[in-house]
């Protein structure tokens, strides 16, 4: 089961960097940056030993508005805004220049042109779907139905199946073929049964965004109403068969080992020779990582009326394709997507949306651009040494435990020390040699794209695992552990500022960067990256006995985050949210080690009026410092297993006993908690 964690979660609108300051760039129009923590933004009206977040950002918070086009407005977004300038100045300066074709150069900036070339889209309508369309037309039964399911998955076009190639979990050396659950149009399985107002007006909405796709391909309203309806009902019938998000978080659980033929006892009617042959892929064993899904598919396929079936994977393919299609289609999907779900209150400018595509689309060419205009290897020195402070502190943390024994510590330091470390961009890029861009025809491109995606991932297996491979691309404002890499990886664009700025003081970098370092080197021992080793198998390393004292501990911080609310009375999900909790709760006390270590973190030389511990504190909040719509923010309740960003700060606070001394908490302010109840794990 695919387990990386993420300091943040992977949203369309906050995936990439900015680069606005000379430090961290190589921009000549950039100032240099003298000012590290915006004084501003705080509102000292409330007690740090409340509300830190809100005394960190309070004012900040009460004056910002979020901008019309955003689910939300703070520090990942702004950086992210401001990256889009960037980005933007790299892909118009390609979509001009003579670039040789097949170069790097003519294949981001050719691609950037056919998705701003609006009016060849719009003439196209949904012309570019019509042949995958008219394939599922053409199905007579449900054998044919799932046939086309598995051949789609070449083009970019596969349902049903969620198919991909990735280490086996308990052979970190080998690619296996996995299969997970998969059929649903909306977040999850919760938002098919969820009995509240909001959820039944998402479901009402929803129906409505699946009549609208049909009415807009000529079927009349009456029809595609009842299509909708038929639609929904039998995504309802897929949901009762998915894990809950929780279930999910569990590796083992997840972890499923057929022969072919044996789980094809379990599955009669589904053939699964002939779709690993539409896969084109030849292997005897396969993970399936939720078989009661599969069962239910089974099931259903002969139950649900085959042209239920037949209009489920049309709408699903309209709607797949939606924002590559004329205006009409991408309103409808940023009317549901958009307004519904998060909260938008228009769309974003074109040139956005592009930037981000070509981003996720070809990563690894524009990501070589990138970092050759704003990132410089002073900053990858910096970052690496403030890496390799933290694993020393969490060296001699593991050590000092006084609730695990010898031989799990042993283990422990060997995972510890085991890390690899990448920070900025990969040593060796992708290639997509195969891909072929042409400015005029924007469909064709991505289709090109899905197609070479396709043929990489299925072309890993029998070979060695690739270890030198990333997750993410080179201006993504984010970071993340990889338990089946063994790896703690940090992209150029989150190394800057309000994160990292190489100028600043200590107090702000390790209460920033520091305390992300942390997070992500933390996933290594959370709920779900515990049990993985150091060569990153899923195998339990710990002995019995330490594992229950570990699951007690986890279980005060599933407790405390479950009191938390948002939007009234909307709870965090302390089990969904456990991992994330455990790694900012880690990640800040092993950052603040660290600071302490250093000549500031010794030192009591007040900056801007702060102590240097408060200061440090301090930087850490105003990272957080985010502003959620409350259609985004319900939403995440739901999907995101990371808190919401008030208690990402607050709840590790009020762990923290060199927090209270720094700002004087005590009995009888909201954050202050009994020693008996902190928290103390890592």
């Amino acid at each position: 089961m695919k387990v990386s964690s993420y300091l943040w979660l992977a949203i369309p609108c906050v995936i990439a960097a900015s680069c606005t300051n000379k430090s961290t760039s190589s921009s000549a129009d950039a100032p240099a940056r003298t000012v590290f923590f915006d004084k501003s933004g705080m509102d000292t009206t409330v007690k740090p030993g409340d509300n830190f977040f809100l005394y960190t950002s309070g004012a900040w918070m009460k004056k910002t508005e979020i901008p019309a086009s955003e689910t939300g407005w703070g520090s990942f977004y702004t950086l992210y805004d401001e990256n889009q300038k960037n980005l933007r100045k790299i892909l118009e300066g390609l979509t001009t220049a003579d670039s040789p074709a097949g170069s790097k150069e003519q294949k981001v900036g050719d691609f950037y042109a056919s998705g701003m070339d609006t009016v060849a889209i719009e003439k196209s309508g949904y012309e570019p779907v019509k042949p995958l369309l008219a394939k599922i037309d053409a199905v007579k039964d449900y054998k044919q139905l799932i046939s086309l399911s598995a051949e789609g998955y070449k083009d970019g076009d596969g349902f049903l199946l969620g198919f991909y190639v990735s280490p086996d979990d308990r052979i970190s050396t080998k690619y296996a073929v996995n299969f997970t659950q998969a059929g649903l149009g909306l977040p999850n399985r919760d938002y098919y049964f969820k009995t509240d107002s909001a959820s039944q007006n998402i479901r009402k909405q929803y129906v409505n965004y699946i009549a609208k796709l049909f009415t807009l391909t000529g079927t009349d309203a009456a029809t595609a109403a009842k299509q909708a309806d038929d639609i929904l009902k039998l995504e309802t019938a897929i949901a009762g068969s998915h894990l809950t998000p929780v279930e999910l978080r569990d590796p083992v659980k997840n972890y499923n080992k057929f022969t072919v033929s044996d789980f094809q006892k379990q599955i009669p009617d589904i053939d699964l020779k002939a779709i690993l042959g539409k896969l084109d892929v030849k292997v005897d064993t396969i993970l399936v990582g939720q078989p009661k899904y599969f069962k239910a598919l089974d099931g259903l396929l002969k139950s649900q009326p085959i042209d239920v079936w037949k209009n489920k994977l049309k709408f699903t393919a309209l709607s797949d394709a939606s924002n590559a299609l004329s205006k009409s289609f991408r309103d409808a999907n940023f009317e549901f997507f958009g307004k519904t779900l998060s909260g938008q209150k228009k769309q974003k400018e074109r040139w956005k949306k592009m930037a981000t595509n070509v981003d996720g689309s070809l990563g690894e060419l524009l990501g070589q651009l990138y970092v050759e205009k704003y990132f410089t290897a002073d900053a990858k020195k910096r970052m690496l040494d403030l890496v390799n402070n933290l694993q020393t502190v969490y060296h001699s943390r593991i050590e000092k435990l006084d609730w695990m024994s010898a031989d799990t510590k042993k283990r422990a330091i060997a995972k510890l020390d085991a890390f690899t470390k990448k920070i900025g961009y990969p040593d060796k890029w992708k290639k997509y040699d195969d891909v072929e861009i042409n400015k005029g025809t924007y469909y064709k491109n991505l289709q090109s794209i899905a197609k070479h995606d396709f043929k990489e991932m299925v072309g890993k297996l029998g070979k060695p695992v690739d270890k030198t491979e990333w997750g993410m691309t080179p201006p993504t404002v984010n970071a993340y552990y990889n338990p089946a890499f063994n790896e703690i990886v940090f992209p150029a664009g989150i190394l800057q500022f309000p994160f990292f700025d190489k100028d600043a003081d200590d107090a702000i970098n390790y209460g920033a960067i520091g305390a992300v370092i942390g997070h992500e080197m933390t996933h290594g021992f959370d709920d779900q990256g515990r049990q993985y080793d150091k060569d990153g198998n899923l195998k339990d390393w710990w002995t019995p006995e330490d594992a229950a004292k570990f699951k007690t501990k986890v279980q005060v911080v599933i407790d405390q985050y479950n009191k938390y609310t948002v939007l009234n009375d909307l709870h965090v999900n302390g089990s969904l949210t456990q991992g994330e909790n455990l790694a900012d709760i880690g990640g800040l006390a092993i950052a603040y080690q660290a600071f302490k270590n250093t000549e500031q973190g010794k030192s009591d030389k007040k900056i801007d009026g702060f102590t240097p511990d408060q200061r440090f504190f301090l930087a850490f909040g105003q990272v957080w410092r985010i502003k959620n719509r409350d259609e985004r923010l319900r939403m995440r309740i739901s999907v995101d297993p990371h808190s919401p960003e008030m208690y990402r700060v607050n709840g590790p606070l009020s762990n923290m006993p060199e927090f209270y001394k720094a700002f004087n908490v005590k009995p009888g302010d909201k954050l202050y908690r009994p020693e008996n109840e902190r928290v103390k794990v890592w």
